[in-house]
């Protein structure tokens, strides 16, 4: 795959966020029927549907994007998205367990956030303008607590049967995990590839400012979403 196949691949991603923002975070009919019909134990289908809710989520997707652009070494990526994992399984179990009721354009907006937030770092806009950078594994590890609240936050739509809820969650979250691997796995393939032309460093800044211009749209709609509805 030549360099501009690869570029037009990542530009798809980030501008398709725009397009597919709807279904980010949606949950297909043939799911919906599943969740508010299951009763008891069902550790595959939850697992399923983890994987798939992650390989269709862009906003996750995007921000994980933006955090191992510039990560060389398999061990740093390893680290970051641990913390990421770290994150948002502790608030995607927690919120789901306990209830937590968090309006679900809000948490999404904080969630667009984090794509901007990271495409502004990747441009070192922290230094630029602030003189600072901020701690960016704290970062990724604070951000996931968010991205988890926001899956929580579409489970809590459902009605879910006491019995096997912690099974049931624990195999979305694993699926959730696999989704997540699979997908990083195939962007970073690409980046990694991208990486062995020059036209890496050349157009870094151009796809880092379409992260950013993907965020925001994100974040409009999102918001959108909270004022009318």
């Amino acid at each position: 795959m030549n360099f501009k196949n690869i570029i037009s691949v990542v530009t798809f991603l980030l501008l398709n966020a725009a397009t597919g923002t709807v279904f980010a975070h949606g949950v297909d009919g043939d799911t919906q029927t599943f969740l508010t019909g299951n009763s008891g134990v069902a550790f595959g289908p939850f697992l399923y549907i983890g994987a798939k809710h992650m390989l269709t989520g862009y906003d996750h997707l995007l921000f994980l994007v933006g955090v191992i652009f510039f990560l060389y070494r398999t061990k740093e990526v390893l680290l970051y998205v641990s913390f990421f994992t770290i994150g948002h399984s502790i608030t995607l179990l927690l919120g789901v367990l306990a209830d937590i009721a968090i309006n679900a354009y809000l948490i999404d907006a904080i969630i667009a956030l984090s794509i901007v937030y990271k495409g502004f770092d990747n441009l070192g806009g922290f230094q630029r303008f602030f003189g600072k950078q901020p701690n960016t594994k704290a970062a990724v590890l604070i951000f996931g607590l968010f991205h988890g609240f926001g899956l929580a936050s579409k489970l809590q739509d459902f009605q879910f049967s006491k019995e096997g809820l912690v099974t049931n969650l624990l195999g979305f979250n694993i699926g959730v995990e696999i989704g997540q691997f699979i997908a990083l796995a195939l962007v970073l393939a690409l980046i990694t590839m991208w990486r062995r032309h020059s036209s890496f460093m050349k157009f870094s800044a151009l796809t880092n400012t379409l992260l950013m211009a993907a965020g925001f749209l994100l974040l409009g709609f999102q918001l959108t979403g909270y004022f009318t509805a």
